[in-house]
């Protein structure tokens, strides 16, 4: 089993200047934060990272800045994926991979492909990676399940497929992929409400949202949950539970920003059509920090 992405992974966002440009020392500072607070590894231009608004130059300067802070102290995962196949093919093999331990590649949006669709774009995906592959099924983003079945037949074919972070926001199916996977392919959880139900029936973690802003609460949560101490761990759970929720209230990254900006790590500003959050939702999360 890969150890390195057991427990608490993090999908960063990048943080904006109010003239939108990336505000590069809060980007630093944010990473300090999670690695002195328990973070295992950085996840590096996910969705949370409002990567379909950056361009190419913007995603090499935010990998450049986070290599740079974390001078290899924590796994890095890079986020490359997208709907044509092609051209996620070529952003792989024009990427300097140099310092990163693994791709995250979200499954195609938008042109709905059938489970025979997705697993030749992720069989694409394996043959073109020189390094290991975390498939990313998102149906709430994608608009398209894919279907534990695509997933372990992904997982048996593809030794560079090493895991799956599973964000469909269902127990069944999370308990479907811990039942046949291969012993050493890891379950992870995208859900940050289920997951620590998900480790506790076996699942190796989490890719966070909320976890980067409360890292040390979050991290140790998990820790708990991996070592089975399930009670002092639900005592975690409940506490970061109504925070959970709120970040999602509105949309991501527009909450786990107001947080960020509750805490005086960075500005609240998103890229459009992701607007701020509210005022109503601002308050709720001073209320939860104070």
């Amino acid at each position: 089993m890969n150890s390195k992405f057991l427990g608490t992974g993090v999908a960063l966002v990048t943080p904006f200047n109010p003239d939108l440009s990336i505000d590069h020392q809060a980007l630093a500072n944010i990473v300090n934060y999670n690695i002195e607070n328990g973070t295992e590894y950085l996840v590096i231009c996910g969705t949370t990272g409002e990567s379909v608004t950056l361009t190419k130059q913007e995603k090499q300067e935010v990998i450049k800045t986070i290599s740079d802070t974390n001078k290899g102290r924590l796994p890095l995962v890079l986020g490359i994926g997208g709907n044509n196949t092609a051209q996620v093919v070529e952003e792989i093999k024009s990427t300097d991979l140099n310092g990163i331990d693994a791709i995250l590649s979200v499954s195609p949006y938008y042109n709905k492909p059938t489970q025979e669709g997705l697993y030749q774009h992720f069989k694409a995906v394996a043959e073109a990676s020189p390094i290991d592959v975390i498939l990313y099924n998102v149906p709430g983003r994608t608009s398209k399940n894919m279907e534990p079945q695509t997933t372990l037949r992904l997982a048996n074919d593809f030794n560079n497929i090493i895991a799956v972070k599973e964000a469909g926001n269902n127990m069944a199916q999370y308990f479907e992929l811990l039942k046949n996977k291969p012993s050493d392919f890891l379950v992870i959880s995208g859900d940050d409400d289920l997951a620590l139900g998900v480790v506790l029936a076996g699942g190796a973690g989490v890719i966070s949202v909320i976890g980067q802003a409360l890292p040390k609460d979050f991290s140790e949560m998990i820790r708990l949950g991996l070592k089975g101490n399930v009670i002092e761990a639900y005592r975690l759970h409940f506490k970061l539970m109504d925070v959970t929720g709120y970040i999602f209230e509105e949309n991501n990254p527009a909450g786990i920003k107001a947080v960020f900006e509750a805490l005086g790590l960075c500005d609240d500003t998103v890229r459009l059509p992701v607007v701020p959050a509210s005022k109503e939702l601002k308050q709720k999360i001073k209320a939860y920090l104070s």
